[in-house]
């Protein structure tokens, strides 16, 4: 931080540099999305509609909100016009797919989950597939939580990319990373292994709306060069907005 010859000591001088670098950090990884207020726009769809369905998906650790924020996610994109249907891709967890169903529900759009099917690479490509020949403009797939320490698990993920690319070659065409903002340092673990998993294109910070000061965004901004699309400041299923650097620098200075 360039602080042109001025004394340290002058608090306001160090704050107003401090501000003008974590703006220019974020500006460079934002992708174009800084002033975007709607939710659905921040991601792909905003920038190319011939890849008909989109198909995101959403992964991260067991409780960092996942499948609620693919409701909110999914509530967004409907409210906008689209056709959307989630994928219960998290065939793990028991009750993960009522869940689902529940917030699916809430947002008014369709579920894919199959009875009987556990192999979540089956879901994830039997969706994209339903999707295609349906007309569907948006396939999220909901993943089970994984530790990224556990290399099987990350490599099933690795799996379920490369057969709903089978499907639809250009997919999927975000790759979503959910991290809890309260988490710090981890989180930043976290990112760098699933994103040299996925080669993620964006993350989504949960729990915005406690303390936490999501300090992690910087870090994932300066060391992994990977934009923040969305964050969730609660429960609501209307609680999920688009990141915004300059409100984030100043909350944090």
């Amino acid at each position: 931080v360039k602080l042109d010859g001025k004394k340290k000591s002058d608090v306001s001088l160090v704050r107003e540099a401090l501000r003008e670098e974590m703006l220019h950090i974020f500006g460079e990884v934002q992708n174009g999305s800084a002033g975007v207020e709607d939710v659905a726009q921040v991601l792909h769809f905003a920038g190319d509609l011939d890849f008909i369905p989109q198909v995101w998906l959403i992964v991260g650790v067991n409780g960092v909100g996942k499948t609620t924020t693919i409701g909110k996610l999914a509530n967004a994109v409907a409210r906008s016009g689209k056709k959307v249907v989630v994928a219960a891709g998290d065939t793990f967890r028991a009750a993960a797919g009522d869940q689902l169903k529940v917030w699916s529900e809430r947002a008014q759009v369709e579920i894919f989950s199959p009875e009987g099917v556990s192999d979540p690479s089956a879901v994830a490509f039997d969706a994209c597939q339903m999707a295609k020949a349906r007309g569907f403009d948006v396939v999220i797939i909901d993943t089970a939580g994984r530790l990224h320490t556990q290399s099987n698990l990350m490599e099933e993920l690795r799996k379920m990319k490369r057969v709903v690319q089978k499907v639809i070659p250009e997919a999927p065409h975000e790759t979503l990373l959910v991290l809890d903002a309260n988490s710090g340092q981890n989180a930043l673990m976290q990112a760098r292994n699933f994103h040299d998993i996925l080669e993620l294109s964006g993350v989504v910070l949960t729990k915005m709306d406690g303390t936490a000061k999501g300090g992690v965004a910087v870090g994932l901004a300066c060391e992994l060069e990977l934009p923040i699309r969305l964050i969730g400041v609660g429960e609501g299923i209307d609680d999920l907005r688009p990141f915004k650097s300059e409100e984030f620098v100043d909350s944090i200075i």
